[in-house]
């Protein structure tokens, strides 16, 4: 019996043998009909040497139809493989697919390398597709990453190999693939970027060309020429390694002496077009016909907010602004002084210190906890574990209002309101209004110290002035193909409430105080507006955000080395900006009186000067009975009495049970007389925070 066990082992495996043997069999059959399949279907040579399938050309128009910008692929030359520098092809070969000469379209050391990397680093695979591959992908798949594209795009690629010598499917991949900048095909690049034919590339000008495939987005001489002139740093070591060039050819490259051609002026709107067009990617399927993209964008205010960062952004200075419309539409927006000379984006990308124009958040929950514009408060020095803010003025008013605390953006009052609803509260309430990058939750916080982006602080003004409901921005309304048909219609979410109704009028009310009477009255424009300032520690950073008629408009101000600016203040330049710009965009809007005075619902009412405390749920919302009215907490005056006074109460029979009585039956002192308002509790003790704090305007 001993030895029927290893007898039954080896018929086991003899059998799994067979069947992995067989299915391998069955496999490569399959994989073989398959690639002649492709191979019979593949074009001839010459049908893919046409070009006229690569690309989608897009116009973007403005909110009155007016093209913004014709966006569209740009060829160069068809150079043959002989016309082809042999420098530019041993570059492409070492950075893209180094064994190209050696695979039959797929690297199976490539695979197994791709497989090994997801597998240690738990992603996806990468890193295993060859130039064949590629190739194969631009012409006839797309983008998207399955596994079921890379089965095909296999496929495909050894059919390819089958159908075309190495030097054609090299001249095919060199004169389509995509190198950023608009530039199909090297001598499309080699134009664009350097002035001239790709058939004079040097070994330096041919490193940057190859270095682009990988992300022509990021690494394109026109989005960054830095990183451009980086990578061809790399692949000239790659050359290097392979042999293609030697040490002293690699030493004497230079790509960061490199001429490239200088980016064709550029308006403001390319600030907003760079915003919105990536957006498409989620929109729309549609990559191949042409498409109208129908924008938010008002050519005139565009041309007003412009004209107005340029006139008040101090000298070295950069300036940005963001406009939406009540529905969240972007009406303006300037991410810089000069597109030309910086495409970064400073209303959208730029992350920076917003100082005061963060108090929205503060005075919102304080709002939401029971304060109101007229609660009375202390102006005095606030000492949390060591951190003491101090006003701007180096002084202290004693007892203010809300209201004129919010307009004078008195920093220790928003010191003490943070410390008493809640540090982490103040932050949710950022986060809530839109404020996508980190808050933090040191005391200081309340003064600003959280770096923002001008488009969120905007956003989370216009839900204000949206009566508390969610405002999200948006740049396109519709697109559509050449013969009209619609592919995309924008839809305004209106369904998320922030806060309720009355909070926000209150808010209104102190944003409206500030403009009034407080550090923002440059920003008045003769008609109701509701805004604040913010300043940052140093003058590092200026900002105004407000909103006037159905408008809400923010500005920032500031170096983008952070450095200090000396006079520079979110009452001063950024607030005349927003005035000069908003003095043109309201003004065939109707004037629009703010309503800061809306009734609180009845729950929250107080009836015969008693307070009543009404149950609620944990988001603050009452409890509703069955009969649809709140339910009022009851207090248990019993849960403390002895037996022998809860008989006393009950045998009380008919007397009337006066609060006096029930004092006296269980020995309690009567509550002194209450003063309304009652008086604030002082500040809790947060955590340390250093002395350093930022002054914030």
């Amino acid at each position: 019996m001993a030895k029927a066990e290893p007898s039954r082992l080896r018929q086991t495996l003899s059998t799994l043998f067979k069947f992995g043997v067989y299915g391998t069999f069955l496999a490569l059959v399959a994989l073989g009909v398959a690639v002649a399949v492709a191979m019979s279907s593949l074009p001839s040579y010459s049908e893919l040497v046409r070009r006229d399938d690569l690309g989608q050309t897009i116009r973007v128009r403005g909110a009155d139809g007016t093209i913004l910008v014709s966006m569209g692929p740009v060829f160069g030359e068809w150079l043959r493989y002989d016309e082809i520098p042999p420098i530019m092809v041993d570059a492409m070969v070492a950075v893209e697919d180094r064994r190209f000469r050696y695979h039959p379209g797929v690297d199976p050391i490539g695979i197994v390398r791709g497989i090994q990397v997801s597998v240690t680093d738990g992603g996806r695979v990468r890193g295993v597709s060859t130039i064949t591959q590629q190739l194969a992908r631009n012409i006839f798949l797309t983008s998207k990453r399955s596994y079921g594209r890379k089965l095909r795009e296999a496929i495909l690629a050894l059919a390819i190999e089958g159908r075309f010598s190495k030097d054609q499917i090299l001249e095919l991949y060199l004169n389509r693939v995509y190198f950023g900048g608009g530039a199909y095909g090297i001598d499309a690049a080699s134009r664009r970027f350097f002035g001239h034919s790709a058939e004079t590339l040097n070994l330096s000008e041919a490193a940057i060309i190859a270095g682009l495939v990988k992300a022509p987005s990021n690494y394109s001489p026109t989005a960054d020429a830095e990183a451009a002139r980086g990578r061809a740093n790399v692949v000239i070591d790659l050359m290097r390694r392979n042999g293609d060039i030697s040490a002293a050819e690699a030493a004497s490259a230079e790509p960061a002496g490199v001429e490239l051609v200088p980016t064709p002026k550029q308006n403001s709107v390319r600030y907003f077009t760079d915003w919105v067009l990536p957006q498409l990617d989620t929109l729309i399927d549609e990559t191949v016909e042409p498409i109208d993209v129908w924008t938010t964008l008002d050519v005139e205010m565009q041309r007003a907010a412009d004209q107005a960062v340029n006139a008040n952004t101090p000298k070295g200075a950069q300036g940005a602004l963001v406009s939406l419309d009540r529905d969240g539409a972007v009406r303006a927006m300037v991410g810089g002084r000069d597109y030309v000379s910086s495409l970064y984006n400073r209303a959208t990308q730029a992350q920076r210190q917003p100082g005061s124009a963060f108090k929205l958040f503060v005075y919102l929950t304080a709002l939401e906890s029971g304060y109101t514009p007229t609660t009375t408060v202390v102006d005095e020095p606030v000492n949390i574990n060591g951190w003491r803010p101090r006003n701007n003025n180096r002084s202290h008013s004693g007892a203010v209002t809300i209201r004129q605390a919010f307009a004078q953006s008195i920093n220790t009052i928003s010191a003490k309101i943070g410390a008493e609803v809640g540090f982490r509260t103040v932050a949710d309430m950022a986060q809530r209004f839109g404020i996508t990058s980190p808050v933090n939750t040191h005391p200081s916080m309340v003064l600003g110290t959280s770096d923002v982006r001008l488009i969120d602080m905007t956003r989370a003004f216009a839900s204000v002035a949206a009566k508390g409901v969610a405002v999200t921005p948006y740049g396109i309304r519709r697109v559509t193909t050449a013969d009209n048909r619609l592919l995309y219609n924008h839809e305004v979410n209106e369904s998320r409430v922030l806060v309720a109704p009355w909070v926000a009028a209150q808010m209104t009310d102190l944003l409206q105080s500030a403009v009034m009477t407080g550090t923002g009255r440059a920003a008045n424009i003769g008609r109701p507006v509701a805004g604040k300032t913010g300043t940052t520690s140093s003058n590092k950073d200026g900002w105004f955000i407000g909103f006037s008629s159905g408008l809400t408009t923010g500005v920032w101000m500031g170096r983008d080395d952070a450095r200090a600016l000396p006079g520079l203040q979110g009452g001063t330049s950024p607030a005349r900006a927003f005035h000069d710009y908003m003095v043109k965009a309201v003004a065939k809007r109707p004037v629009e009186q703010f309503e800061t005075e809306v009734p609180l619902p009845d729950w929250q009412t107080e009836e015969d000067g008693v307070e009543e405390e009404y149950l609620t749920n944990p988001d603050g919302t009452p409890v509703l009975g069955p009969d649809g009215q709140p339910l009022i907490r009851q207090p248990d005056i019993q849960s403390d009495l002895s037996p022998e006074e809860r008989d006393a109460i009950e045998q009380g029979g008919s007397e009337e049970l006066s609060q006096d009585w029930l004092d006296d039956a269980i020995r309690r002192p009567a509550p002194p007389p209450r003063d309304p308002p009652p008086p604030r509790r002082q500040p809790a003790q947060p955590t340390a925070q250093p002395s350093n704090e930022p002054r914030a305007i």
